[in-house]
């Protein structure tokens, strides 16, 4: 890759699973990356070192370090063209059992994080008249099932949050596109890393939570999407010259979701003539 087309990507989460796939990917097609992650140090572990990385400290829901992470960006690189916001973990339970201030966390990390380092990064795309925001979402951003009712009301609206981007940025020269995985072989399914079970217990849901928690936790190292894999993939798309708003990942997400969208098609044929019948004759 030639230096006019080398990019400088700022990628959370970026030390470990999808996130340092993606940062390893684009080290080795001759990018500079940011790779963030709350501890710097396992940044190095997972990367090693290169003059075109440079690790930052950062957890998404804290202001003071946003501004510094991305502050730190620009003092290296003096742009950024990519952001991939990868960072989130998956709250899993079913929604009488989890309390508000679980509820409140999910959205914290999976929105308002991604929201929060957005809004600092925005003004130097605008000014650069080019870049390029990456949410990573999930099949269930797309169609939701049972026991993630909230993990998918974040992703939901990391979606539609980004579509709405997608059109108003679109005269700044800046795109947006939105990642739906599905399993990968990451951490995802580690109750000590990245998943989340709820904290509250009612006795109807006894035996729903027991076998809920069981299939979670027995996937874990069993996913069959490969990370690099992902960040291959994630690559074409990026340099297309016709880019995807939405790129889903992995072979059991295609069959998924297409089955889904047909049958919401099928549902919304079924009942055109009721929702027909709405407006003023």
């Amino acid at each position: 890759m030639s230096n006019d087309t080398q990019k400088v990507w700022f990628i959370t989460a970026a030390n470990k699973g999808l996130g340092a796939a993606t940062a390893r990917e684009a080290l080795a097609l001759g990018n500079k990356v940011v790779a963030a992650a709350r501890n710097p140090e396992s940044v190095i572990q997972a990367l090693g070192e290169s003059p075109d990385l440079l690790p930052v400290k950062l957890d998404v829901t804290d202001d003071a370090q946003v501004r510094a992470a991305v502050a730190a960006a620009m003092e290296r690189f003096g742009r950024i063209d990519v952001l991939a916001h990868v960072a989130g973990y998956g709250l899993i339970g079913y929604f009488e059992e989890m309390s508000e201030t679980l509820i409140r966390k999910q959205m914290e990390t999976n929105l308002f994080g991604a929201m929060k380092l957005t809004r600092e990064v925005l003004p130097i795309m605008r000014s650069q008249r080019s870049g390029l925001i990456i949410g990573v979402s999930s099949t269930s951003g797309v169609r939701a099932v049972g026991g993630g009712s909230v993990y998918s009301a974040s992703k939901f609206a990391l979606e539609g949050w980004l579509e709405g981007m997608h059109v108003d940025l679109a005269p700044y020269g800046i795109r947006c596109m939105i990642i739906e995985p599905g399993a990968f072989r990451t951490d995802f399914f580690n109750t000590a890393t990245s998943f989340a079970f709820s904290d509250l217990e009612i006795d109807d849901y006894r035996e729903q939570r027991a076998a809920l928690y069981n299939l979670m936790v027995s996937q874990h190292g069993k996913q069959p999407g490969d990370p690099a894999r992902f960040a291959k993939a994630v690559m074409q798309a990026v340099t297309s010259p016709n880019p995807p708003l939405r790129l889903l990942a992995g072979k059991a997400a295609v069959s998924t979701i297409d089955k889904h969208l047909a049958e919401r098609r099928a549902e919304y044929a079924a009942w055109s003539a009721v929702s027909a019948a709405c407006d003023f004759e």
